[in-house]
């Protein structure tokens, strides 16, 4: 480690080339195992690197030689902001293991046990080596960009491994369950909130624990739109610009598959939390807890019934879960922290919302009634729909009679129009009448004010039918009919 130590500080390219081999030796003795012990090194098969000892110089690019093209400028830049980001994104790891790891494995009494330390930084260790590695490396290529001008085999080098695949996919499957158990610790163990609080407002930045361990799950998307960025401003034939072609497939790859398992795992958390919200003795808790229902959709919705002549009787948004064998509906409880402590903590960690199951049913016994149109040219008609026995009136009067479908909020701002037209033109008239000329107040603006408003309606109405394609009725068994379901 001696050794190590000194060819990091010696600032030459072979140092810096030393320096990263000897830790690429080192981490490649970390393997994957899925089960956390008493020891989390011993039992992730880890040999311990002090990789945040390990200082290389800083990245830093030279001055800016003359005779560059414009591109080469924008390149050198993006390059810039990529050593910037990179970082900045180390700094933070460091932060988390720092700042809130160790003082929590070393506090006593124990804040939060050691076990579930170990649960809720799972593979933070791991992620610090492979980026300090790479950071290791990005040093050597900076120094020399003004000959190479490379950057994108770094990249396919660094991040095409199967071990930098395996880090990422273990902390974005268990980050679920990470702020699960830091939830339950504010709410249940007041040292544990206490020094959350602490460490943010010590913090130069206020970054919370949650807005750090989140930036693993963003890591991969900000290195795709640097790259992208270079490569638009990379020639046809310059030596760096297939190796950035490579890079980006990699890393679109990558983050592709941890998006699909951060999509399960969210997916698994939200039958958890749907569970939690059903009585223990229920059947349908059985069902839900038994873990061979597989949740396909969920979705916020507004639920919308309607009486006989079309009028809007009551509205709702729900949460609606579609699994395999069943579909579920539940009220969504998600009240703003009404306490000071709910304040604090949801100021640390997002809270989440608590559903109320309102129904459920069998997949098979749902019969769709009827599914929204998905037209072509827009058609007043299936927007609006005419009350039994009403009098043809005036232009505005008749449009008052009717009624428009779609989500309560656009049917409102609509209802609103029409009453805002209304005054316009009692105000026009009353305009008509007067005997002065005034700068402002005549009837062409009048007539302006009025064509406004009416073009304000139709491109409401347009709304209106572009969301009335999303409505689904359901008829389900014992039940009256659903009405619509109207996607937000």
């Amino acid at each position: 480690m001696t050794q190590l130590m000194k060819a990091a500080k010696s600032g030459t390219k072979d140092g810096l080339e030393k320096t990263r081999m000897a830790v690429m030796r080192k981490v490649s003795f970390l393997h994957r195992k899925d089960v956390l012990g008493d020891s989390e090194e011993e039992d992730m098969g880890l040999l311990e690197v002090s990789v945040s000892d390990i200082k290389p110089p800083a990245p830093e690019l030279g001055p800016m030689p003359d005779g560059l093209s414009p591109q080469q400028v924008v390149r050198r830049h993006i390059l810039g902001s990529i050593v910037q980001s990179e970082g900045s994104y180390v700094e933070s790891l460091k932060r988390i293991l720092q700042d809130y790891r160790n003082p929590l494995m070393e506090m006593e009494p124990k804040a939060l046990s050691v076990r579930k330390c170990q649960v809720v930084f799972f593979r933070v260790k791991e992620i610090l080596h492979c980026h300090s590695m790479f950071q290791i490396a990005l040093s050597s290529r900076v120094a020399e960009w003004d000959s190479t001008e490379k950057i994108g085999d770094l990249f396919v080098a660094s991040f095409s491994k199967s071990m930098v695949l395996d880090v990422y996919s273990d902390y974005v499957n268990n980050f679920t369950n990470a702020m699960s158990i830091i939830k339950k610790a504010c709410l249940t163990k007041p040292a544990f909130l206490e020094f959350l609080k602490r460490r943010q407002v010590c913090s130069p930045d206020r970054v919370t624990l949650y807005g750090l361990m989140v930036k693993p799950i963003q890591r991969f998307p900000q290195f795709i739109l640097l790259l992208q960025d270079m490569l638009k401003n990379t020639p046809r034939g310059h030596p760096d610009r297939l190796s950035l072609q490579l890079a980006l497939t990699e890393l679109e790859t990558l983050a592709e598959k941890l998006n699909e398992q951060k999509r399960l795992a969210d997916q698994v958390a939200e039958i958890q939390q749907l569970t939690k919200s059903v009585s223990d003795r229920s059947s349908l808790n059985k069902l839900l807890a038994s873990g061979q229902r597989q949740l396909l959709l969920c979705e916020t919705l507004t639920e919308t019934v309607y009486g006989d002549r079309g009028q809007l009787i009551k509205s709702k948004e729900r949460r609606v879960f579609l699994l395999n064998d069943m579909l579920v509906c539940a009220n969504i409880n998600f009240k703003p922290a009404n306490h000071r402590g709910q304040l604090e903590i949801s100021s640390l960690v997002p809270l989440g919302p608590k559903y109320v199951v309102k129904w459920n049913t069998a997949l098979p016994q749902v019969q769709v009634v009827e599914v929204g149109q998905d037209g072509g040219a827009y058609d007043k008609d299936n927007v609006l729909i005419q009350h039994a026995g009403a009098k043809k009136a005036a232009a505005v009067g008749q449009a008052q009679n009717k009624v428009y479908l779609g989500p309560p909020r656009l049917f409102q701002e609509l209802q609103d129009l029409q009453k805002d037209l209304a005054v316009v033109e009692q105000i026009t008239l009353l305009i008509s009448t007067l005997h002065g000329t005034y700068q402002n107040l005549n009837m062409t603006v009048a007539q302006d004010w009025c064509l406004a408003l009416q073009r304000l309606m139709r491109v409401k109405e347009e709304e209106i039918h572009s969301a009335n394609k999303c409505r689904l009725r359901l008829l389900l068994p014992g039940k009256p009919d659903k009405g619509s379901w109207s996607d937000i």
